[in-house]
């Protein structure tokens, strides 16, 4: 499942994308028809885990990336293997909307890496439209850097 549609930048810190799923019918995440707020957490673990592809090098250009993921390549970006990581905790979660399917605008999901040391890493993240933030907080990921973690 790949929520993300583009990435609009990104560095070593950093990466910023924008997605339109939030209003299709087939989301995965919709539950009773509706697209909760909450499930905005999930757009910004994507992001975080394409931002870990890319400033590990595990990619050369973001569209590859995303081309991967929506078909269904998650394990490998660019012929090579990609670390799984384990979403351990949000911390700080600012819920300002119910929901996301009503939204109109894009989405834009802009996370940062805050620390991290190769097993770990602390995230902040924040989920906009056009005109507010809808989401904010801080994510916690727990790196596989033996490959023992199985999902």
């Amino acid at each position: 499942m790949c929520l993300l549609d583009e990435v609009l930048d990104w560095d070593a810190q950093h990466i910023r994308c924008r997605t339109a799923t939030h209003r299709a019918p087939d989301n995965p995440l919709r539950s009773h028809d509706r697209l909760g707020i909450a499930c905005g957490i999930e757009y910004a673990a994507q992001a975080m885990a394409l931002h870990g592809a890319l400033a590990g090098g595990a990619a050369n250009v973001a569209a590859n990336v995303l081309a991967n993921a929506a078909n269904g390549a998650v394990d490998t970006i660019a012929g090579r293997s990609s670390r799984v990581g384990l979403l351990a905790s949000v911390r700080d979660v600012r819920l300002v909307v119910l929901r996301l399917d009503d939204i109109e605008s894009d989405l834009i999901c802009e996370v940062t890496h805050l620390a991290g040391d190769g097993l770990t890493a602390l995230y902040e993240f924040a989920l906009r439209d056009r005109d507010r933030s809808l989401l904010s907080g801080r994510a916690s990921v727990i790196l596989d850097a033996g490959g023992r973690l199985r999902i």
